[in-house]
């Protein structure tokens, strides 16, 4: 489990994110990077990282799933995930 506080800076991070979107692209569209820096850091897209849906956590991010690679693994044997099998037995 991810420190609460670090899941809370990542929904900030992506709060940020979609409130400067339409922004951010008008200013690279037009080229005006010095409006560009005065802008939020964390509004920058490439500020954000892949965490687990469920417990927070950064590393072994499954994309398709959205969960990290624990996650995925004590779900799929319970067979809480749709579609997943196990391949051997």
């Amino acid at each position: 489990m991810a420190k609460k506080s670090m899941i809370a800076k990542q929904k900030k991070r992506e709060a940020l994110v979609e409130k400067y979107r339409e922004r951010r692209a008008e200013l690279i569209a037009r080229g005006d990077y010095e409006e560009l820096k005065k802008l939020p850091r964390d509004s920058s897209p490439t500020r954000l990282h892949n965490r687990c849906k469920l417990d927070g956590r950064p590393r072994g991010y499954m994309r398709q799933f959205g969960m990290s690679r624990i996650k995925f693994r004590e779900l799929a044997s319970v067979g809480q995930i749709p579609g997943v099998t196990k391949s051997s037995f």
